[in-house]
């Protein structure tokens, strides 16, 4: 399972799809995908930081949305007032 995670005020937004169903192009799985991807890129054009998480490995930044990942963590752009 992959997973989205946005980050909010409200704590955190999840958006979940099934990697397997993605390969084999479940019309549900793909859906779930492509509307993480819309998220994704919306959240980066506004500032959003993007890190892929996985088990046993150091937190990575990314810039493209990776398909593959198991989690990718959105942060939005911090403002100071």
């Amino acid at each position: 399972m992959g997973m989205l995670r946005v980050m909010s005020r409200r704590g955190d937004d999840r958006i979940t799809w099934d990697a397997q169903k993605v390969e084999t192009h479940d019309p549900e799985a793909m859906a779930a995908i492509h509307e993480a991807e819309r998220i994704f890129m919306d959240e980066r054009k506004k500032g959003a930081t993007a890190f892929k998480v996985e088990p046993g490995k150091t937190v990575e930044r990314i810039d493209k949305f990776d398909r593959t990942a198991e989690q990718i963590v959105l942060v939005p752009r911090v403002v100071g007032g």
